[in-house]
């Protein structure tokens, strides 16, 4: 999947690292980041495969290693993660600051917006 971040996104949030033990439920079922907000999937260790479902995008299935570049999470878009055996991995959430202030969490802590 390449798809071109806007310009000027800005980092405003990462996620605890999570273990193949910890990744909590909502992260391994279809959910999405809300409207404006843009993730990276940094795998620390281990292999985690990254799948994009949303009917909207073509299907995607990669496997991210600490080598491999982040995973790319687009706003709105359906996605899952699959850990492949041991893995620490976390999530940094960038927005766009013209887009408003996302003041609520994200989806991607398991919640479907």
């Amino acid at each position: 999947m390449q798809t071109d971040l806007p310009p000027d996104l800005e980092s405003y949030k990462r996620t605890a690292a999570f273990t193949e033990m910890t990744v909590p439920a909502g992260l391994l079922g279809d959910h999405s980041t809300k409207e404006g907000i843009w993730g990276f999937i940094h795998v620390e260790e281990g292999k985690l495969r990254y799948l994009v479902t949303d009917p909207r995008r073509a299907s995607t299935d990669q496997v991210l290693t600490r080598d491999t570049a982040p995973g790319l999470v687009e706003p709105t878009i359906l996605h899952r993660v699959e850990p492949l055996g041991a893995v620490t991995f976390h999530v940094e959430f960038l927005r766009d600051p013209q887009h408003g202030s996302a003041k609520t969490a994200p989806a991607e802590q398991g919640q479907q917006s």
